[in-house]
């Protein structure tokens, strides 16, 4: 058993939707201990103010993660070191290498001036603390440094991993980096309280970086981190180089900008109430499910392959891959987004309500995640449309739309929110459709609303620039398009339905009575859309049906690179 479960660390996959669902089951697995580890979360702490502190204390670390460390993504290594192995391992090596050298020594640079200018920049990510608040603030982003210095290595490993095939080990690296989150809330919180939390994110990011280093030991080019002069020995590494960070600079830019989103929502949030950006970050986190399970498994699937298709002229396969995979993730994301926003309030207090975590907690998370899910299947096609613009080596396009949404966002959430506090009217009415209109707090859900808005605007943007530039036609898809709205409407209906009939079977006071009451439901609307589709005869459910009937494990995968801490 041992022998055979170590065997799987050398597997090798091949199908766009056997490694999609590869990679959608470690992702699922990944999501499930993040899912645990936010139950944990919140039933110790509560929306509160200690849980507002966790959260935004991620916010520096993750902007320097994904603006460091993006330098050394898989996406941007790999064709370089096919580029190097193409003329012999040592070339691979002395610029894998260069590479590390030069990454230990810029990230360790950025979290020296981080952890030093903390104090102020606790002003920036989070106005709204103050007195013991703040210092502990500061306290916890400095010890969260740590973190992207060693999910950076990882990534940079992680490369050498793929290069390799070895993708097993790669895709688990996530599933680690959670379970050792889980650690610290079950065995260093309860004597050290919200400080032994973050040391089980550092033991997560040290199990994510370590599990890679046998499989890159073995790999002949895992680099070993020589000094400045040894890095800079040629002029040819010099411009590799040069020529790596212009190739990555605008996928940073997009990644960053993502995050500088991410931070000044979370900075409108420390000033509205206390638990808000708790609030905020539960229901994000909970969204982000679906997203990784979905868009991000088909996106990462897909690109190898549209990679392969540009560079080799092969135009046509190249448009039928990305149609393919756009198939896919509509057939998938929009029944999950309708299934969301139906069960919200059933999701979140069945997965956080124990503890801490209250039901006026409970029913604004649920406001929130309802909000979030509006753009799930937007946030899918932005990960694959974004992929798709990389792969055929134009980076501007995606980064300009990424910048102009990321803007319209934050202009959003300065214009909702002091909107929602004046205008009785427009707050009554999202009040009253998200059945909140008597809890206090309810101003935050202005930003899960600007955040979809700018996403379905992103993806929208994407889509036309991308019809344009690339002469794709999306007349195939139409069908596929149709029948997942049909589905998903289909599907919300009989699991509202069934939700209101259940009402009177089950006790919704109980833990029992509410997980019930949205299991069957929720079972109800899978079961009539997948009845819908077939009478549709909806060409995707076939492929599914073809695909789980496949050898699951004797096929070739890719995996991604984890794109925050």
């Amino acid at each position: 058993m041992v022998k055979k479960f170590l065997g799987m660390f050398h597997r090798e996959i091949g199908s766009l939707h056997e490694a999609a669902y590869l990679l959608a089951s470690f992702s699922l697995l990944s999501q499930i201990l993040a899912v645990v580890r936010d139950r944990l979360l919140a039933h110790n702490f509560g929306a509160g103010q200690t849980l507002d502190i966790y959260y935004a204390a991620f916010r520096i670390p993750d902007l320097i993660y994904v603006s460091i460390a993006s330098f050394v993504a898989v996406t941007i290594l790999i064709p370089f070191l096919l580029e190097k192995l193409g003329k012999s391992d040592h070339e691979a090596f002395i610029f894998i290498d260069a590479v590390f050298t030069v990454f230990l020594l810029v990230i360790f640079a950025v979290c020296a001036v981080a952890f030093f200018l903390m104090p102020f920049l606790a002003h920036i990510v989070a106005p709204g603390f103050e007195g013991e608040a703040k210092h502990t603030f500061v306290f916890m982003a400095r010890v969260l440094l740590l973190s992207p210095i060693l999910l950076g290595i990882s990534n940079l490993l992680g490369s050498i991993t793929q290069l390799y095939k070895k993708f097993f080990v790669f895709a688990l690296s996530p599933v680690l980096y959670n379970a050792g989150i889980i650690v610290g809330l079950l065995f260093f919180e309860p004597k050290l309280g919200l400080f032994g939390v973050v040391l089980g994110v550092v033991l997560g990011a040290a199990m994510h970086m370590s599990i890679q280093l046998p499989v890159v030991e073995r790999s002949g080019i895992a680099p070993r981190g020589k000094f400045l002069f040894r890095a800079f020995r040629t002029p040819e590494t010099i411009a590799d180089l040069k020529r790596l960070v212009r190739t990555s600079i605008p996928r940073t830019i997009s990644l960053s900008l993502t995050q500088i989103v991410t931070l000044v929502l979370v900075s409108v949030a420390s000033i509205l109430s206390p638990g808000a950006i708790s609030i905020f970050s539960l229901s994000n986190n909970l969204q982000s499910v679906p997203l990784a399970v979905i868009g991000m498994s088909y996106s990462v699937a897909a690109f190898p392959m549209l990679a392969s298709y540009f560079s080799s002229g092969k135009q046509d396969k190249f448009k039928a891959q990305l149609l393919s995979a756009t198939k896919h993730i509509l057939f998938w994301s929009l029944p999950a987004a309708a299934l969301f926003i139906v069960l919200r309030a059933q999701i979140v207090r069945v997965l956080y309500g124990s503890g801490a975590f209250t039901w006026a907690d409970t029913r604004l998370t649920a406001a929130a995640l309802g909000l979030f899910a509006l753009s799930v299947t937007a946030q899918s096609l932005v990960l694959l449309y974004a992929r798709g613009y990389y792969a055929a080596g134009n980076t501007s396009r995606p980064l300009s739309i990424n910048a102009f949404s990321s803007a319209l966002i934050i202009v959003l959430a300065a214009v909702l929110v002091p909107l929602f506090h004046h205008a009785e009217g427009f707050r009554f009415f999202f009040e009253n459709l998200l059945r909140v209109d008597d809890l206090p707090g309810t101003t935050i859900l202005m930003l899960p609303l600007s955040f979809s808005i700018g996403m379905i605007v992103n993806a929208s943007l994407l889509i036309y620039f991308f019809k344009k530039d690339f002469g794709l036609s999306f007349a195939s898809i139409q069908k596929s398009f149709h029948h997942g709205i049909y589905g998903a409407l289909f599907m919300g209906f009989v699991a509202y339905q069934f939700l209101d009939f259940l009402d009177d079977f089950f006790n919704l006071n109980t833990f029992m009575g509410i997980f019930l009451q949205g299991l069957i439901a929720g079972v109800a609307g899978i079961i009539a859309g997948i009845a819908l589709l077939w009478v549709l005869d909806n060409d995707e459910i076939k492929v599914v049906a073809r695909t789980l009937h496949a050898k699951f494990w004797k096929t070739k995968t890719v995996a991604s690179s984890q794109d925050e801490l």
